[in-house]
């Protein structure tokens, strides 16, 4: 593990295996190390990159304008370039695609190829923004009232993790014991930053987008299905895989079929 400062925010970041680069996002209240079992197997093939996003993990808290999903951006575009690693694969899960899709569209010379997990382009319209801004504050202030405990049992009860109900209990509680390992001061503030509401949409930009891109979403995910469709009709050649009986967190609920599809993506000849 190490720690890597920019412009006054402390990173946790870790780095395994060798060979291409291969950046790690997770998503809203996880942080680095959720990628378990897949991060070992990407080892054995890539260079893995992981990082706990900002409000997350060991990675600090600052200001609402330095946590947004487009200063993290910016802070993964140089946390690569210091470490060597540009162009990087990058793949990412909910926050974490949607902060991929930001340094894809910013910083293009940074990604190579693009692997998004039910990610999102944003919310199209003034009025959607400003009502899930409103929304996402409510939430975190009940975080910040109610403590990490009562939040991530109301998290968790979502309709978009109904699917869970079917994770082996082991899965469940490492899940559960992830989320309450972090700060509730660095979800709220996350909330409040970095949220769909907050966030620049980027659908007109999808276009600009030059990596090769796998979208991959799960078939029970009523809403963020849609979304993850949208996204891969915008990037040119964007391949779309949809996960039978998955939701939100296909990496979570068939880890196998999902990191099948990763890997035979990034490790395919960029010639086929």
């Amino acid at each position: 593990m190490s720690a890597t400062v920019i412009d006054g925010l402390r990173w946790e970041v870790r780095a395994r295996g060798s060979g291409q680069p291969l950046l790690l996002l997770h998503g809203f209240t996880g942080r680095g190390t959720a990628w378990g079992a897949h991060a070992t197997a990407f080892a054995r093939s890539f260079r893995v990159i992981t990082v706990d996003l900002p409000g997350h993990g060991r990675t600090g808290t600052a200001a609402p304008d330095r946590m947004t999903v487009e200063r993290t951006a910016d802070d993964l575009a140089t946390i690569l370039g210091r470490a060597g690693a540009v162009p990087a694969d990058v793949l990412g899960y909910s926050l974490g695609a949607r902060i991929a899709l930001r340094l894809a569209v910013a910083h293009p010379g940074v990604v190579r190829r693009l692997v998004l997990e039910s990610p999102s382009a944003g919310l199209e319209t003034a009025d959607e923004r400003a009502a899930r801004r409103r929304a996402d504050e409510d939430l975190a202030a009940r975080l910040e009232a109610d403590g990490i405990d009562a939040f991530v049992t109301e998290w968790a009860r979502q309709p978009v993790f109904a699917s869970h109900a079917a994770l082996p209990p082991a899965r469940a509680a490492r899940l559960r014991a992830m989320r309450l390992a972090n700060s509730p001061n660095g979800l709220a503030a996350s909330l409040r930053s970095a949220g769909q509401g907050a966030m620049e949409p980027l659908f007109v930009r999808l276009g600009g987008i030059d990596a090769r891109t796998l979208v991959i979403a799960g078939a029970l995910d009523d809403r963020g299905r849609p979304r993850a469709e949208r996204v891969a009709r915008g990037i040119p050649g964007a391949r779309l895989e949809i996960i039978a009986d998955a939701g939100h967190t296909p990496h979570e609920e068939h880890p196998a079929a999902f990191r099948r599809l990763a890997l035979d993506f990034l490790l395919e000849d960029p010639a086929a």
